[in-house]
């Protein structure tokens, strides 16, 4: 049986003016995978997410989620938490609200039941559930990353794009948050697709890590991606610490 395709990209390019922003991308990822994407800064990785998203549209190539063309997914299809919050903390709001805009892609007015029914069950699926009746001013930088992830995840989507899901979280909070996205990878069989500057975290917790830097350097399990060619090729070095991390067996060479 014929492994589903969650997301392909052919041949893409995007241009900003003269810049070269994605150069012949291709790309193909199997439904259910865990996708950890890596690279220097100006690599790309963040226009990848934002193609995938439908915000910018390549100026060559194909992409297609699901089997579809991008046009013609779903939204509720994709879950998505960016890295930076946009949001006014000062705004009066609580952390529901938040939750609920996911559901209806627009800030709530008054909240129906079934929409706290809905938003209370995201909040406990991320371990947030006692946010849910916290201003967003009172909420800290790992309370507040929570309710985004219960925002991405209140459509149950079978798509789900992050942007450096740890920015504000300690380790402990890092740690529980990779168990919350396996959890809800094995229990839904949804792909994951997450921008990360953590190789560790993309060598521990992903099934499969994209090394870019404008094109794709390197694409497979971790212990393929990870290697001391594909880093030199995207990083222009290696990190000794990194290096010893992913090959433990070379700490006492």
């Amino acid at each position: 049986m014929a492994v589903e395709e969650a997301i392909r990209l052919e041949d893409v390019h995007v241009r900003f003016g003269p810049y070269p922003a994605l150069e012949a991308v291709n790309l193909t990822v199997p439904a259910g995978a865990f996708v950890a994407v890596i690279g220097p800064n100006g690599a790309g990785k963040s226009t990848l997410l934002k193609v995938l998203l439908g915000l910018i549209r390549p100026t060559r190539g194909r992409v297609r989620l699901f089997g579809r063309p991008l046009e013609r997914v779903p939204p509720s299809w994709i879950g998505y938490v960016p890295q930076f919050k946009t949001l006014d903390r000062s705004f009066p709001a609580l952390a529901i609200e938040l939750v609920v805009s996911g559901l209806r892609r627009r800030w709530p007015g008054r909240l129906l039941p079934g929409e706290r029914a809905a938003a209370r069950e995201a909040l406990a699926r991320v371990r947030g559930e006692g946010l849910s009746e916290k201003s967003l001013a009172r909420l800290s930088g790992g309370e507040l990353q929570r309710v985004y992830l219960a925002r991405a995840l209140i459509r149950r989507p079978r798509l789900l794009l992050l942007d450096e899901p740890a920015t504000g979280m300690d380790v402990l909070g890092e740690a529980d948050m990779y168990r919350l996205l396996e959890a809800y990878r094995d229990e839904t069989g949804a792909t994951i697709l997450m921008i990360t500057h953590d190789w560790e975290a993309a060598y521990h917790h992903a099934t499969r890590v994209l090394v870019l830097n404008r094109r794709v350097i390197g694409f497979g399990p971790p212990e393929r991606a990870l290697t001391d060619e594909c880093l030199r090729r995207a990083f222009g070095h290696v990190g000794h610490e990194h290096t010893l991390a992913f090959h433990p067996e070379r700490r006492d060479a």
